[in-house]
């Protein structure tokens, strides 16, 4: 196998002076409590230095409990990792979203997270049921509160030093725009599904062009179809290169200039995901303009439930 070069080691600077991001981030989406825990260890043990979750996921726990015992194993240290958790939807009540906070403060036993993102820009009805619905099944929305007051909840987080920086996630353009053009606390990440089948070029553009780090979730396509692991073009240059399928796209992603979740449950496919080194720009360029597929796979931002999250009846 070829020699790796320092692009798994990618990090991207955060605009408000916080430090920086690892471009090659781990996402606990996995429903399994045990597999969980156990994956979040192997991707600790096979480089990944940011980690991915949610209150909304159900996994802040035993992702809190895998750090802590690779911590107490004194080979990586808590400052060598990037936290980021999310606020989930019917916590968008400025007099929530503290508490909330603090909340997954203690099921990932930490005393800080890196980056603390609002899950989606939609309310909903506030109370501790997460998915809100009526009697016809439909969500109940919370049209009492707009993004921008729960924007300056998350403000007061980072002024009160438990949380380093603030986002957004799941929004479009025009959510962006408005936030950072009112906020104090301009975002420092844009979490976004983005993928060769969903480039999102004018979200990126205007991301790179305001210091924003746009981070792509399913950057592999999420097993979802059409599958992207398996279209032409990928699968030509991995042919050519010598690379995984997965190698090629998440190589794509941080050379475009994004940060990047990847998942899995299994060790070796793990280790595959962060052994990533750069492709030739020819390669890079072949993707970008001669991938025509756009394909949206999950629907979140338009109704702010999860698509890869399956409902609890």
């Amino acid at each position: 196998m070829k020699a790796l070069d320092n692009l798994r080691d990618t990090k991207l600077a955060l605009n408000n002076g916080s430090g920086a991001i690892p471009a090659l981030g781990f996402g606990t989406l996995i429903p399994d409590p045990i597999a969980t825990k156990n994956a979040t260890k192997a991707a600790l043990e096979a480089g990944f230095r940011c980690l991915d979750t949610a209150e909304r996921y159900r996994t802040e726990k035993e992702v809190g409990e895998a750090m802590e015992e690779v911590f107490k194993a004194g080979t990586i240290k808590r400052e060598d990792v990037f936290v980021v958790t999310k606020l989930w939807n019917t916590n968008h009540r400025p007099e929530r979203v503290k508490s909330a906070f603090e909340a997954s403060l203690q099921r990932l036993q930490l005393d800080y997270v890196d980056l603390y993102l609002i899950h989606t820009p939609f309310a909903f009805q506030p109370g501790d049921v997460q998915d809100p619905r009526d009697a016809n099944d439909n969500v109940i929305y919370d049209t009492g509160v707009t993004l921008l007051d729960t924007w300056k909840a998350m403000e007061e987080l980072v002024k009160e030093g438990r949380c380093k920086a603030i986002g957004l996630s799941d929004v479009g353009l025009e959510k962006v725009k408005e936030i950072s053009e009112t906020a104090t606390i301009k975002p420092a990440v844009v979490h976004v599904e983005s993928h060769p089948y969903l480039p999102e070029w004018d979200l990126l553009d205007f991301c790179k062009t305001n210091g924003i780090v746009l981070q792509a979730f399913a950057a592999l396509g999420h097993s979802s179809e059409p599958k992207l692991l398996e279209d032409p073009v990928i699968t030509a240059i991995a042919r050519r290169t010598g690379k995984a399928p997965a190698q090629v796209l998440l190589a794509w992603a941080i050379q475009r200039g994004t940060a990047l979740l990847t998942s899995s449950k299994t060790p070796s496919r793990i280790k595959e995901n962060f052994d990533v080194s750069a492709l030739p720009e020819d390669a890079v360029r072949e993707i970008s303009e001669g991938i025509k597929l756009r394909v949206r796979l999950n629907a979140v931002v338009e109704t702010g439930v999860p698509g890869f999250i399956p409902r609890k009846k």
